[in-house]
Formats: structure tokens, sequence, C-alpha cells
């Protein structure tokens, strides 16, 4: 289901909020009322930028929860539980960006052999997961983007995102599964919120 730009800013300002409220008390701030479209379950994850790199991301790739539920938990761990970084301070807050990626349901692809998954794949369209076992990595459609990566590199850095080596993805036993996202953030920290379409 796609989102509106105004319930896109809607995410994106309650991220902020939501990451505000929990770096000042260590309370989770209670779900504010939100149009019917946000409640319906989807995948989200959100990604912190401070002066153009990243400080955070986070998400949650299943629609196992509601929309602003889910914004809401990936919010704080975006900003506090990334174990890439140290947790976001307070006073940190106000030179970040807030980027929202609501996710299509994952889908599996299915091919004969695997050489086929780098032409089942569109660079600035699709997310990828890889899985083997309980080896999981997952990255945004933007990324392939950002680092001009082909579908190719995409695979071999996804399967590098879950701990494997980067050829992996011949490997049968490795599932491999692709999603697209609707993208919002805010035009720099704490500015005008926008739908950002990948080139």
């Amino acid at each position: 289901m796609m989102q509106s730009l105004e319930e896109g800013t809607i995410l994106v300002k309650t991220a902020r909020k939501t990451i505000a409220a929990y770096l000042q008390d260590g309370k989770t701030p209670s779900r504010p009322n939100v149009p019917s479209g946000l409640l319906e379950k989807q995948g989200v994850f959100v990604t912190l930028i401070k002066k153009g790199e990243l400080r955070g991301c986070i998400g949650q790739p299943l629609p196992r929860m509601s929309l602003i539920g889910a914004l809401i938990d990936s919010a704080i761990s975006a900003a506090t539980r990334d174990p890439r970084f140290q947790p976001l301070t307070h006073d940190e807050l106000p030179q970040v960006e807030i980027e929202v990626s609501v996710m299509t349901k994952p889908e599996v692809l299915k091919v004969e052999h695997p050489k086929e998954y780098p032409r089942l794949i569109v660079v600035g369209r699709d997310g990828l997961i890889v899985e083997c076992g309980v080896d999981v990595g997952l990255l945004l459609p933007q990324v392939p983007v950002e680092w001009k990566w082909d579908s190719e590199d995409f695979l071999s850095h996804t399967c590098t995102k879950a701990g494997l080596s980067p050829n992996s993805w011949f490997d049968r036993k490795v599932r491999v599964s692709k999603f697209s996202a609707q993208i919002f953030g805010e035009k720099g920290p704490n500015g005008e919120v926008e739908e950002r379409k990948l080139k």
C-alpha cells in the first residue's frame, strides 16, 4: 500500500518525536492518533544520517505489526540499539536527519540456477534480503544507488552483510528475497519532509 506525502510526513515527524522523548526519559511514548493507513501491518526501516554519514539504521522487514507501531520501535532501535554505533545522545539529535523506508512484503526469488538472480533485480527499485540458516543480511534499495553497484555487486554486498562470503548467492542453500520501499526523508535535520525517488 502506497503512503501519501502527508502520511510519510507523519511517520518521519513521529520518528523524531519518539527518539527525542526516549532520549529524554528512557520511555517509549504512546502511539499517536494517525490515519488508518498507518495502522496496516507493514515493514519499515528508520535511518539516521549525521553530516552525510550513517548514524544508525534498524527496522522490521516483515509486516508483523502496525506501520506506526513498527516505526516507533525502529526509531528507538536506530537511535540506541544499532550495534555499529554508540547510542545517540540528546545533544546530537538536532544534527541528525531522519529517513523512513516503508517496505513491501519481501518476495522470495525462485530460480532454476543462482546465476539467474542478477536479472531479476532492478537497482534503484529493489532492496535485498539474503538468508542462510540463522544468518540474515538486508540492504535497502537506496544503498546500491548510493554506491553505484550493479545487481551482482548488490547481491555480493548483501551476502557480506549476512556474514557470508561475497559469492554465497551461488549456493543453493542461500535464499534471496527482494522488496521495494517508499522513502520519506527530511531536507536537512528537522527539515521539511519529502518523498525520495531513487535514480
